[in-house]
């Protein structure tokens, strides 16, 4: 595969994201010192945007779904037409900042580095939205949502482990991203896409990073907010967060995820929370699909001879922490 970077940037209605976050891309990259190409894989758009960037940026290859299909299904489309040995997964409401790249390839010097985030804070102010992924649990259920950075920053200069890389902005090697399985497409149409390919990636020996000093700026869920009911996105989300443990959880604790699962369920239903419910049958309806893809991984794991179970990435992380003053958010 050809060394340098290729940028993929799934698209969904960004007319107004795209005249101005496409330039900040183009300095990036024109700073990073490495051979680029700049893809926007459109999810059929109903704006103008594909359009503008024709005209706009005829050096842009674009790439069109015949139909709405979803995050997980742009982005590997996007990929597998992407020419570079890495990859930035970079959303349309997201601004680069001109040295971005400049700190995140000494990972790769790494032979077992997958990917790495950078920094994202707001999109008119320097309030942090994401740092690391901090690996946590509630009960028997994964937490997704939480943030760590050292109180040391020069702690952290070479780094810290992650989680998961988010989707925003994930630096990736290609080809670990091809031999683990890419994103897995029954978490279209949004949500958690990005945990479970992180986690599946740990699991299967490689590790993923956050770069403190690589900072873009992130317009917190544009799209998604403008585009879908709140309702029907807090049903996929709740979907999706079950189709993770499902697929990654095993033995004991499996089953007390479920057990876990069907206490909250009653809960919701005891206060008529119908989006949780509904989530709940969406995930039941597609059995199939999750014992599926918890085949696909070990078929995966089998051919690269490593297997560790959530337990033993977030212990390997926590460890790593250690003691070390740290803000958690």
């Amino acid at each position: 595969m050809i060394n340098g970077i290729s940028v993929i940037i799934p698209n969904y209605n960004g007319i107004n994201l795209l005249p101005i976050t496409l330039p900040t891309v183009i300095q990036a990259l024109a700073n990073c010192n490495k051979t680029f190409e700049i893809i926007l894989a459109d999810d059929h758009s109903t704006d103008t945007s594909v359009q503008y960037v024709q005209q706009s940026y005829p050096q842009v290859k674009i790439i069109t779904n015949a139909s709405n299909s979803g995050f997980s299904v742009t982005a590997n489309k996007g990929i597998a037409a992407a020419v570079y040995d890495t990859i930035l997964l970079l959303n349309s409401d997201v601004k680069l900042t001109p040295g971005y790249f400049l700190n995140q390839y000494k990972y790769f010097d790494r032979p077992d580095t997958f990917g790495v985030m950078g920094r994202i804070i707001g999109w008119e102010d320097d309030i942090i939205q994401d740092g690391a992924k901090y690996p946590s649990m509630q009960g028997a259920k994964i937490k997704t949502a939480r943030n760590y950075l050292l109180k040391d920053e020069r702690a952290m200069v070479n780094g810290l482990y992650s989680m998961y890389l988010s989707g925003a902005n994930a630096l990736m090697d290609k080809n670990k991203f091809l031999a683990i399985g890419g994103f897995n497409e029954m978490f279209s149409p949004f949500y958690s896409e990005d945990y479970e390919l992180s986690l599946r990636a740990w699991r299967l020996g490689f590790k993923c990073y956050y770069d403190h000093n690589s900072i873009c700026r992130h317009r917190t869920s544009a799209t998604i907010q403008k585009e879908k009911p709140k309702k029907y996105i807090a049903e996929i989300y709740n979907r999706n967060k079950m189709f993770l443990h499902a697929i990654h959880l095993n033995g004991t604790k499996k089953l007390l995820w479920y057990i876990q699962l069907m206490t909250e369920a009653i809960m919701r239903l005891i206060t008529f929370q119908w989006d949780y419910i509904i989530s709940l049958k969406l995930f039941f309806m597609s059995a199939k699909k999750v014992k599926q893809a918890k085949r696909d991984f070990e078929r995966i794991a089998e051919k690269l001879g490593y297997c560790k179970t959530v337990k033993e990435i977030m212990d390997f992380i926590l460890h790593d922490i250690g003691n070390k003053e740290k803000i958690i958010f």
